[in-house]
């Protein structure tokens, strides 16, 4: 087992709880998923022996065939990529939530009437409509069309700070349209937000899911030609 890798993530751990106690928040409240993307399932493997139950994928193939070859692990697997509807009910039968809804077409693939999986609905922080997520103008339509479909449970928002803006002030506004989601659905509190190198600025604005890939698992191996 890799050295680095238990010392990278005992860090990351310690960043957490410390970033948990400035906000005077529980840090059992937050769940750290370690994003694996282009890593080998034996990296996946090394961070289940150190305790890791939180995956995260954003690549249905490449995430299929890590759920499949480590299916005995009790991983819990996360889809935070962009997905195409086409692939979501094949997405669905290995993860245990999915962090990208942002459409209606989406939420329609979803829909199932067999079992139910947790779900995110993901805002768009930019003017940029092609990004990944739905507009804050059109965020309440998606969430009541969530909320109306069978197989999936709204657990909050999802987002990614942009580029070049103040990663808080980013988190701040996710927040304050969670508030204004709850209003609807008071359960739908969680809020996926903060990557490696904003993560400490989500803590402080209550984010409960962090998606952390590099400063964990180190720099990530040249990608192969798999698309999602």
């Amino acid at each position: 087992m890799s050295e680095n890798l238990a010392s990278r993530l005992r860090d990351v751990s310690s960043a957490v709880a410390a970033a948990a106690a400035d906000a005077d928040r529980d840090v059992s409240e937050i769940t750290t998923i370690v994003v694996t993307k282009f890593h080998p399932a034996a990296l996946v493997a090394e961070l289940a022996d150190l305790g890791v139950r939180d995956v995260g994928e954003n690549r249905h193939q490449e995430a299929q065939a890590k759920a499949a070859e480590l299916s005995g692990l009790g991983l819990s697997w996360h889809f935070i990529g962009q997905l195409q509807s086409k692939k979501a009910r094949q997405v669905r039968a290995y993860a245990s939530s999915i962090h990208s809804i942002d459409r209606p077409a989406l939420v329609d693939a979803l829909r199932s009437d067999d079992d139910v999986i947790d779900g995110f609905v993901q805002v768009n922080l930019t003017d940029d409509a092609g990004r990944g997520g739905v507009l804050p103008a059109e965020l309440d339509a998606l969430v009541e069309k969530v909320l109306e479909t069978p197989g999936i449970r709204l657990r909050g928002l999802m987002a990614v700070a942009p580029l070049d803006g103040e990663p808080r002030r980013a988190f701040a506004r996710v927040r304050e349209l969670s508030e204004s989601v709850r209003r609807t659905a008071p359960e739908a509190s969680a809020l996926s937000m903060g990557m490696s190198q904003d993560f400490r600025e989500a803590i402080l604005e209550g984010a409960t899911h962090l998606r952390i890939g590099t400063l964990i698992t180190g720099n990530r191996p040249t990608p192969g030609l798999t698309s999602n």
